[in-house]
């Protein structure tokens, strides 16, 4: 029997299953009926487009003016070497998103993807082919890598970049490192109903970022996209979530995608101040504040403690022994994500208006 909704089901389950450093299997549900194409379609298209990676935009051949070259001593041509290239895929190294890196080859040599992996660039296809030289042969060439997103033609890439420069050759610009990119859609049972979807994603990557990097990444494109939106009720109104009575309103949302370390810390944060074993004088000063959870306190500074009311230097004193005793301390938490840290927020403020 159909119940009467006054909203659609929000999903509650989240599960990533790693088949490899380069390749994830994600699913999510339950959806309504017709919802979960209406998600999977666009969030395909952000994953090819919008996905971030690195590519070469224009090379400089000493001894080559244009892609129809040859050089003496190379077996192949400019326009092969070129096509080869293009099968290798870079990575610049420390966030850096754009660079000129120099090469120099010579002698009886075959050049594969591992022979231009530097300290400013790594290689993630070292077993590709690039060219072949003979005991004369000699190749001294420039890249220009570039990070970036989608597909830019040279057409563009001459006119935007290069513009004057004509010693560089411009290059097809293929950014993106989704090798792979498909969902498939399957009925799931829900309290007896099985009118209810699940979408399974399957994420390949080349291996310039991670498959879990490019789905947060396009998941993080769509909510700017629509954030224009939030203006229709900016007026103070909010949008509330409404699940049916299908999941209990214990479920929390687990689309953060933290690390397991994160995930640990986070339910040690969301631990209540009440039960985390603090001296009743303690406990209580820090609750009649209105901090109810440990991580609402564990990355105060002391000078933001002194303000709390009734809570003098012993107090701090111990406040900090028994966050340092359980790793929660400041710097136990640095390497805590600002994304762990927003995800705290949000599942602090959940628990807070189930009260």
């Amino acid at each position: 029997m159909r119940k009467i909704k006054t909203a659609p089901l929000i999903p509650t389950k989240f599960e990533i299953d790693e088949v490899s450093s380069r390749e994830i299997n994600i699913r999510i549900s339950p959806f309504e009926v017709g919802f979960a194409i209406t998600f999977a379609h666009p969030l395909k298209r952000l994953l090819m487009s919008s996905s971030i990676g690195y590519a070469p935009i224009a090379i400089k051949v000493e001894n080559a003016s244009h892609e129809f070259d040859n050089l003496s001593g190379m077996l192949e041509d400019i326009s092969e070497l070129i096509i080869n290239l293009k099968s290798i895929r870079f990575k610049l190294k420390d966030g850096v998103e754009k660079a000129e890196v120099s090469y120099s080859f010579t002698g009886s040599k075959e050049i594969y993807g591992s022979d231009l992996e530097n300290e400013q660039v790594e290689i993630v296809t070292p077993k590709n082919f690039l060219a072949t030289l003979n005991e004369d042969g000699e190749l001294n060439f420039t890249l220009s890598i570039y990070k970036g997103i989608g597909y830019v033609p040279s057409e563009d890439i001459r006119s935007s970049v290069l513009k004057d420069d004509t010693e560089f050759i411009p290059l097809d610009a293929y950014f993106t490192p989704i090798q792979k990119a498909t969902y498939e859609i399957e009925n799931i049972l829900v309290e007896d109903n099985p009118n209810f979807e699940e979408i399974i994603f399957h994420i390949m990557t080349d291996g310039q970022a991670s498959p879990t990097d490019v789905f947060t990444n396009a998941l993080q494109v769509m909510e700017n996209q629509l954030s224009i939106f939030k203006t229709i009720y900016s007026d103070g109104s909010e949008v509330v979530p409404n699940n049916d009575s299908l999941y209990g309103s214990d479920s929390i949302d687990d689309i953060a995608l933290l690390s397991e370390e994160e995930e640990v810390s986070l339910k040690q944060l969301l631990v209540e101040i009440k039960d985390f074993g603090l001296k009743p004088r303690v406990a209580n000063a820090l609750i009649s504040a209105e901090f109810r959870f440990v991580g609402d306190v564990a990355f105060f500074e002391d000078k933001e403690l002194k303000e709390i009311k009734n809570f003098g230097a012993g107090s701090i004193t111990d406040l900090k022994t028994a966050l340092e005793k359980n790793n929660l301390d400041k710097d136990s938490l640095s390497f805590l994500s600002d994304k762990a840290k927003a995800e705290f927020r949000k599942r602090s403020e959940q628990l807070n208006t189930k009260e």
